[in-house]
């Protein structure tokens, strides 16, 4: 598991350079080939096991369902996806006493921003979110979030040159936080989805399956769903596993409101998020897989977020796709928590699903 350096680097949308590279080390002597399209997906081929003669009956109809001339001719195979990027910030302006001023890249809740540490640039200068101090704020915007507008980042320049010289317009900003245990938890930055891409360079690790795989590391998935389209189309797959870091809200509410997914459960099978419906048969098959192994699971509550999956199951004429997460608390924020026996699972699940498709 890699999780912890890729955790810990810095990998916004845009600037996933330094995951990328961890990521080809890492997997580089245990695939095929390795390479970067011109967005920056890292697509790693593994192939199919020596002597392999037999392909299930799912995966001959997923396979020969797709009408695409390449499909049809070729053998099938199965596309493994995880996003290198994280949400963080981008710098759009400095101030007259040097502070700088921001925009987020991807979704970032204001309430978590003030009095964060973050990061700035490549040489990961520290800043600190400034807000309006507490003497001067007046009662009636205490029963507000400080809005991003009224936010800014402090780097410790004293004029706007100097803070210009620092970080430049378009700097790139993460959030500031090493990976640690806590209790049973392990806690970091970007588990959505660096998580993910542990579980996939886990599988990739691992013995040759009955077919092709292409394990591919998306670029720009907080921003859109950018890298995965194209990595899809390039791949043709016949069909497709998506691994995600995804909300977990299961701490006690006011309101009795099922949570999307709980920690300890195992890995989140989806069925149905904002931006895809799930392949129904690979769904069943990864229900039937954890049934017989007695491999914990859940479902994701439908209906909530998307991931990559919106993206590649759209591609050329239809990929079958469907998403597995590790559910993590407090995602898109500076520190979030998982249960590593979900990971565990998660790869578990997965390695014998694959074996079995």
């Amino acid at each position: 598991m890699i999780l912890e350096k890729l955790s810990n680097a810095f990998g916004v949308s845009g600037n996933e350079d330094a995951v990328r590279d961890i990521i080809i080390d890492a997997v580089k002597p245990h695939v095929d080939d390795v390479t970067v399209d011109t967005m920056g997906n890292v697509i790693a081929f593994k192939a199919k096991a020596k002597g392999t003669r037999r392909i299930s009956a799912l995966l001959t109809e997923l396979h020969t369902a797709a009408p695409s001339a390449a499909t049809a001719a070729a053998e099938p195979r199965v596309m493994l996806a995880a996003h290198m990027d994280e949400v963080g910030f981008m710098v759009t302006g400095h101030t007259s006493d040097g502070c700088l001023k921001f925009r987020y890249v991807g979704g970032i809740d204001d309430r978590v921003m003030p009095g964060l540490r973050v990061q700035l640039g490549n040489d990961r200068v520290l800043g600190i979110v400034g807000v309006k101090a507490i003497h001067h704020v007046k009662p009636s915007e205490r029963e507000h979030t400080a809005s991003r507008e009224s936010l800014v980042i402090d780097i410790g320049a004293s004029s706007k040159s100097e803070a210009e010289g620092v970080a430049p317009l378009g700097t790139y900003g993460a959030f500031q936080a090493e990976y640690r245990k806590l209790g049973r938890l392990v806690t970091g930055k970007a588990f959505d989805d660096r998580v993910g891409c542990s579980v996939l360079t886990d599988l990739l690790l691992s013995k040759p399956y009955g077919f092709d795989v292409y394990g591919v590391f998306t670029v720009q998935e907080e921003v859109g769903l950018r890298g995965a389209g194209v990595a899809a189309h390039r791949v043709d797959p016949s069909c497709a596993f998506i691994f995600e870091g995804t909300i977990c809200d299961d701490l006690p509410k006011k309101k009795d409101v099922s949570p999307t997914t709980r920690l300890g459960d195992g890995p989140a099978i989806s069925i149905m998020d904002r931006s895809a419906i799930a392949d129904r048969r690979l769904v069943d098959h990864l229900v039937a897989v954890a049934e017989r192994d007695d491999i914990p699971h859940q479902f994701k509550q439908p209906g909530i977020g998307g991931t990559d999956a919106g993206s590649i199951h759209l591609t050329r004429e239809g990929v079958p796709s469907v998403a597995v997460s590790v559910p993590c608390r407090y995602i898109h924020s500076p520190i979030a928590a998982l249960d590593p026996r979900d990971y565990r699972n998660t790869v578990k699940l997965m390695d014998v699903a694959l074996r079995d498709l």
